[in-house]
């Protein structure tokens, strides 16, 4: 497909070059004709001034120097056409690779998607399907159909959920506030704020997270960041075991206001630190260790939240000792 609009674009730019450079060639050609014409005419009233007498002279063939011309024009176009062919096939190229991309990109995304979507619906179904057939069905085994479906569907809802917020940071173009005002951020009010959205899950797990961040005044969207730093620490919630700490902290640094998010887990892979932020992308089981709940959604909408705040990501990990993420965001 990008191949043949490879090719209709290169036709369209040789179209376009080839009308201009046949325009100039005539109107070169008009010009210096032109110019011969006049020369010929001053030559020859110069002789006819210098020799009032009739004489005998030979003009100068201008119909020999106008062929001339003609064939040099056509040359330069042929030299032209052929230079512009190899320039537009390559330029048709540059201009169609990041469409190509994009659409790759977006085909990846429907076919996860599916694939994510197929797993709970498959299993919704055939719960369903075999309970039904059960003639000696009771509501006790009803009952218990029935929550094993809320479960499925609240995991498509949560699904869901991520896809829906990943689209609309996506589409945002690049724009963090997604048409709002640029708003002052306190981000020590955003980093209380996260911590309470998961302090049950950090209850359960008797994990202590302690606050260091200052507070510094960022420009950006409350809403935005809050779930930034709640993705990370949910994160580094369920990849911790049980009374361990998360540690928030926060430094300036050259006009940037760095934040950390460290934990004591498992650690990451190194195999596995460069796919982090790839959408629906959850890190190999036997080498993990554990079953945790989710999508591999979480850390791509960081990864949005963060490159809208024209901010960057680094991860830094060790096996069995801990991994951290900084957030650098300008001030």
């Amino acid at each position: 497909m990008f191949q043949k609009a490879r090719i209709k674009l290169t036709a369209w730019y040789l179209l376009i070059i080839m009308l201009v450079s046949i325009s100039f060639s005539m109107v070169i050609f008009r010009v210096l004709t032109n110019e011969l014409n006049r020369f010929q005419q001053i030559e020859q009233v110069r002789i006819e001034r210098r020799f009032p007498a009739p004489v005998e002279f030979e003009p100068p063939n201008i119909n020999e120097v106008k062929n001339r011309l003609v064939l040099q024009l056509i040359a330069i176009n042929v030299f032209i056409l052929a230079g512009s062919a190899v320039a537009g096939y390559f330029l048709a190229g540059r201009t169609l690779k990041p469409i190509a991309e994009m659409v790759d990109e977006q085909n990846r995304f429907i076919s996860d998607a599916s694939h994510e979507l197929r797993t709970p619906l498959t299993s919704l179904k055939s719960e369903i399907e075999v309970n039904l057939r059960d003639p000696n069905l009771s509501i006790s085994q009803a009952k218990s159909l029935l929550k094993s479906n809320l479960e499925e569907v609240n995991s498509l809802q949560v699904l869901s959920d991520g896809l829906i917020r990943l689209t609309q940071y996506s589409a945002r173009g690049g724009s963090a506030f997604g048409g709002q005002k640029e708003q002052n951020i306190s981000l020590e009010v955003v980093a209380k704020e996260a911590i309470r959205k998961v302090a049950n899950a950090a209850k359960e797990k008797k994990i202590t997270i302690t606050n260091g961040i200052h507070n510094t005044i960022v420009q950006g969207n409350k809403t935005s960041l809050t779930e930034l730093l709640v993705i990370f620490l949910d994160n580094a919630i369920k990849y911790s075991p049980k009374q361990k700490t998360v540690c928030l902290t926060s430094k300036k640094s050259d006009g940037h206001i760095l934040i950390e998010i460290a934990d004591q887990g498992i650690g990451i892979d190194e195999k596995d630190v460069p796919h982090l932020f790839d959408r629906f992308y959850r890190a190999d089981k036997s080498r993990t260790k554990t079953d945790v709940p989710g999508y591999g959604l979480g850390l791509s909408i960081a990864k949005q939240i963060v490159e809208q705040h024209n901010g960057t990501i680094r991860v830094h990990s060790e096996l069995k000792k801990g991994t951290t993420f900084t957030i650098e965001l300008p001030i």
